[in-house]
């Protein structure tokens, strides 16, 4: 299934989902397979995004205005089947920054993961005929589950992570809602492809009143050099997460754990655990958590989860996307709420590693303020601070944007 088919190159597949795309179930069900291909919807998004970075290092401070175009065409839907292209640019206006690998080579700024470039972010097959409520895709497709501490999309990025895949979703079942996905390729927000052969399962149930409970096996195998097969991981866990209302506010809670372990040609040093502990309460509009994030050390790298949209975990200033190999515990504050329309948002981490004693990594302070204007337009300021003591170095950035959608 794997399809080459970033910046200006092509496939048979893309041309295969795009005469198919005649055959769509999307926005409604056609009478004839014409009426399907021009009775669908167009799709258009666009954020304009500055972005601010400062080290204490040798690195230059970057600053990056950049550009995210995304078009998109969901068909009208005919037997069941519908179909959907999305075209994705992203182009740096202001570009004193290094964009990442394979990027602009301006190694001497800090980075900035936005580099030029465009590509097919989606195009897949839709269909949904086969059982109630159940759909399947086949192809470039978005793939978000649960909190997208896993599997996700890294929306956060101008060029999001898009996943080659045949993909079934079914909730025939009462209150339950399975997912499987094979993955046989992950187009990365660097616009690069990494060729992988993953099992995804996830199950989530919400039988039970105020409570959903959650189960999933992540089977993920590198392809090509004995050192990316070396990565090669499995990964299995359950969680628990709910809200109960009390006299005057709302108790908030989630309990989650999983292993990790090697799969197929991972290395056998593979073998770390993961902890996330949330309780919190919403009152009066305002929503306070205390959580406790743990992600074990092993001898090989830490516990790693490379399909998860990470930066919305472990601090905005992005220091620990990748685990360290004596791991991590990030116990963190939030405190989030409404005022004059706009999501007022803070968080405050402490970081520890896992092992080893437990010896300090360092702090961060997160800040975010954003607002909806109508149905269309939405805008937005953020701010991370981290403070090194340990591990890293003192990192501050500084975001502001504007974005349309329709």
């Amino acid at each position: 299934m794997q399809t080459s088919i970033s910046g200006n190159s092509g496939s048979g597949f893309i041309v295969a989902s795009l005469v198919t795309a005649a055959c769509a179930a999307g926005p409604a069900a056609a009478e004839t397979f014409t009426e399907a291909l021009a009775g669908g919807k167009v799709k258009a998004d666009l954020r304009l995004r500055y972005e601010s970075v400062d080290q204490d290092n040798a690195l230059d401070s970057a600053d990056g205005l950049t550009l995210r175009t995304r078009l998109g065409y969901n068909t009208g839907g005919y037997k069941g089947f519908d179909a959907y292209v999305e075209m994705e640019n992203s182009s740096a206006l202001i570009e004193d920054f290094n964009s990442g690998p394979g990027g602009n080579g301006k190694a001497g700024y800090s980075v900035i993961g936005d580099p030029d470039g465009t590509e097919v972010n989606q195009a897949y097959l839709g269909y949904s005929g086969l059982l109630p409520e159940t759909t399947a895709k086949f192809g470039r497709q978005r793939i978000i589950l649960d909190n997208a501490r896993f599997v996700g999309n890294v929306g956060w990025r101008q060029r999001e992570q898009t996943y080659d895949a045949l993909r079934l979703t079914s909730q025939t079942l009462p209150g339950l809602t399975f997912n499987y996905a094979y993955i046989d390729n992950v187009q990365n927000i660097f616009g690069a492809d990494v060729d992988m052969n993953n099992h995804i399962v996830n199950l989530g149930y919400t039988g039970f009143e105020s409570l959903t409970l959650g189960a999933y096996g992540y089977f993920l195998a590198y392809n090509g050099s004995a050192a990316a097969r070396a990565a090669s991981s499995q990964t299995l866990g359950a969680y628990v997460d709910g809200g109960y209302d009390l006299d005057g506010f709302r108790l908030l809670y989630r309990a989650e754990y999983a292993e990790q372990s090697d799969y197929e040609d991972g290395s056998s040093n593979i073998d770390a655990e993961y902890m996330h502990f949330i309780l919190g309460a919403t009152v009066g509009g305002i929503t306070g958590k205390i959580g406790y994030e743990v992600l074990g050390g092993d001898s090989f790298s830490g516990f790693e989860t490379p399909l998860a949209t990470k930066h919305a975990f472990n601090g905005w200033a992005d220091v620990f996307l990748n685990t360290p190999a004596a791991g991590l515990e990030d116990t963190y504050i939030q405190v989030g709420g409404m005022l004059m329309g706009a999501k007022l948002l803070a968080v405050y981490h402490d970081y520890q590693a896992e092992q080893g004693g437990g010896g300090d990594y360092g702090t961060e302070l997160n800040l975010l303020a954003a607002k909806s204007f109508g149905k269309y337009y939405s805008a937005g300021i953020k701010y991370a601070d981290y403070d090194a003591d340990g591990f890293g170095v003192d990192t501050e950035k500084f975001w502001v944007w504007g974005q349309v959608s329709f």
